[in-house]
């Protein structure tokens, strides 16, 4: 019934509305529908596909066997609607990995057009998020391009609260209390929407970046949490509907490596929007120009474009590959 698909890392399960009903999930008609009233099934979806079968759950592993999960497409024709559920039972407005994978899972049902379509996710955070995929090679690699569009900067864009500005290469960024206390390397943060909420932690070391395996521990993965979760499971500050947490640092000239903990997931070994936020918040502080940047995370490298009209950042596009897994 779920299929399971990994993108650079990042595992999501793909499943049909029909497939969950027949299932026994009470799942409304329409995507937004679904949104609205997330609250009635997501956690029954998530223990449903993405639960581990009785006693198969490996050693050291993660509590659920994928990072998320796609459900849809909600028709057969582009626009196609899709949910995005976070394990937490959640909803995300845009994940690159997840979109990838569920253009991947399009196109090997025949639906994907090689033109491309439009995507929308829908969530209960507002209106559903637009992101245009189009097929592509890359070096040889089979994929997709994702138009992210054009992202906003600084702490209203994201909806921080209490917050103070700080300076880094003469450029004003934000200074985030909860992260700093942490570790005092996390003291210049840019925050960054992408269709979703990210706060880029910016380092001048490779070692204040923390590691998966560190962020899964206690008592960081703990405070992490309070910082990325929206309550009751975080504590909402600096922002009430969460944010993801991301940290960078500048390895070489546009080469960026980043560590990701995500909201509503936790530490992943990569994911699609924290890499363009990266690659926008080293372009807003000047280590990087536009073109093309690398960022570096556990799971892989993504590569992201970034297009600059007048001094503005005016679009980014994420190309992402998925396999199916066996």
């Amino acid at each position: 019934m779920t299929q399971f698909y990994d993108a650079r890392g990042n595992i999501y399960g793909v499943v049909s509305p029909e497939a969950l009903r027949g299932a026994g999930i009470d799942l409304p008609a329409s995507a937004a529908a679904c949104a609205s009233l997330r609250q009635t099934w997501s956690h029954l979806a998530v223990a449903l596909c993405c639960d581990w079968p009785e006693g198969q759950r490996p050693a050291n592993s993660k509590s659920h066997r994928s990072d998320g999960l796609l459900i849809g497409p909600f028709q057969t024709s582009p626009p196609f609607d899709v949910l995005i559920v976070n394990t937490d039972g959640t909803l995300a407005e845009r994940s690159g990995n997840g979109l990838t994978i569920f253009s991947q899972a399009l196109t090997e049902q025949g639906l994907l057009p090689e033109e491309g379509a439009l995507l929308r996710v829908h969530h209960d955070k507002g209106e559903a998020v637009e992101t245009s995929v189009k097929p592509a090679e890359v070096d040889g690699v089979k994929g997709f391009w994702l138009d992210l569009g054009q992202p906003g900067f600084g702490p209203f864009s994201v909806g921080a609260q209490n917050v103070e500005s700080v300076d880094l290469n003469g450029r004003e960024v934000s200074h985030v209390q909860p992260l700093a206390q942490l570790d005092p390397a996390w003291t210049h943060s840019q925050f960054v929407r992408i269709g979703n909420p990210h706060c880029v932690t910016l380092l001048g070391d490779k070692t204040a970046l923390p590691t998966n395996e560190r962020m899964r521990e206690s008592p960081l993965n703990e405070d992490l949490t309070r910082i990325a979760y929206a309550m009751p499971t975080g504590a909402g500050q600096p922002c009430p509907a969460g944010i993801n947490l991301q940290w960078a640092v500048r390895e070489s000239k546009q080469r960026i490596v980043a560590r990701v903990f995500e909201r509503g997931e936790g530490p992943t070994a990569s994911s699609g929007t924290s890499a363009s936020a990266v690659a926008s918040a080293a372009w807003r502080v000047g280590w990087v120009d536009a073109g093309e940047v690398q960022v570096v995370m556990p799971g892989g490298t993504a590569p992201i474009l970034l297009e600059e009209e007048q001094g503005e950042l005016v679009r980014v596009r994420l190309f992402g590959t998925a396999q199916l897994m066996s």
